[in-house]
């Protein structure tokens, strides 16, 4: 107990820290089965999309948000994450050209892009969803014109358009905010 009073507050974040690492890879849920794919599924207007667990960061409410004039009109502003300011996408208008209409179910998905983050305004997060290797193999093209460059396919019973977010902050018009 002596030698935790000497540790700066740093030191015993990261002491905790470590406990967590060690107590998370020692647990079950970790465990990947083989040809099963996980991913975060939302809603975009009316269409489902799901994208790689890994490619989305976190999930949020969404905050107060600042305006950025010069921009494009799918650039709603930049938010106040955690200190950081992160632009805010509407991506059904990005996608579609539609406003996403702001409801107790609307969130951002927070997703990683060369030199930082940005936020993704979407209708509705359903959590996670999981896809075989079966349904992976069975995938139906996707027939969007809109979304055919960032879309692998269409998968299960509810046709979750598999979207990537890699190609979609890789794209040069998502890149091109300014108006």
């Amino acid at each position: 107990m002596n030698q935790a009073v000497n540790l700066t507050p740093f030191e015993i974040l990261a002491h905790f820290e470590r406990k967590s690492l060690a107590h998370a890879s020692a647990s079950p849920d970790t465990l990947e089965a083989p040809g099963l794919w996980r991913g975060i599924g939302f809603r975009v207007g009316s269409r489902l999309l799901v994208s790689g667990i890994d490619e989305i960061s976190e999930l949020l409410a969404v905050p107060l948000l600042t305006p950025v004039p010069g921009t494009q009109p799918w650039l709603l502003g930049v938010a106040n994450v955690r200190g950081n300011l992160v632009p805010v996408i509407d991506f059904a208008r990005f996608l579609f050209g539609e406003r996403t209409l702001h409801t107790d179910r609307t969130r951002l998905l927070i997703v990683r892009q060369n030199g930082g983050n940005v936020a993704l305004l979407v209708d509705e997060v359903f959590g996670q969803r999981t896809v075989d290797q079966e349904q992976r193999t069975q995938a139906m093209n996707e027939d969007d014109p809109r979304l055919v460059r960032f879309v692998d396919g269409r998968v299960g019973e509810q046709q979750l358009a598999v979207f990537s977010m890699n190609r979609l902050v890789r794209a040069p018009d998502f890149r091109q905010a300014a108006a």
